[in-house]
């Protein structure tokens, strides 16, 4: 541990992200980056997400992405976040597809979800930290952070 900060190992890092339902997915889009939240599961030591089609399948679907989930342990003062970087593809064999129909992902938003999305990891890695006391942002530093910023 360096500074408050605890290395998680990718056990770790797995075992937090089911913890949790909602993550942020960064794709490329055309000629930038782009983020968007999803509703996800930890699925066979991979991220499962459920869609419909646009921005987030064409930017997605086939290519090397970013996905990064957070959260604070409950009843203590530290915190986590987890990314995980890799191939995102459609699920498309249908064995597969009836398989991740029975995942227990609840989109938020209504509206037609029939695309689902693994992200296969190349690099899973975490961190958990002590979460700063509010007053240690007080106007020393927040005076600090704009004028050397």
């Amino acid at each position: 541990m360096t500074d408050g900060v605890e290395e998680l190992t990718p056990e770790q890092c797995w075992a937090l992200m089911r913890t949790t339902s909602v993550g942020r997915l960064a794709v490329w889009v055309e000629d930038h980056p782009d983020i968007f939240p999803v509703n996800f599961v930890v699925d066979q030591g991979s991220v499962v997400f459920r869609t419909g089609e646009g921005t987030k399948v064409a930017g997605a679907a086939g290519a090397l992405v970013a996905f990064e989930a957070d959260g604070r342990d409950a009843g203590t003062d530290r915190a986590w976040s987890v990314v995980v970087r890799g191939r995102a593809r459609s699920i498309t064999e249908l064995h597969d597809v009836i398989a991740s129909s029975e995942l227990p992902l609840h989109p938020w938003h209504e509206g037609p979800k029939d695309r689902f999305i693994r992200i296969t990891p190349d690099v899973v890695l975490g961190r958990r930290f002590v979460v700063a006391d509010p007053s240690v942002w007080g106007a020393d530093a927040a005076h600090h952070s704009t004028t050397h910023d």
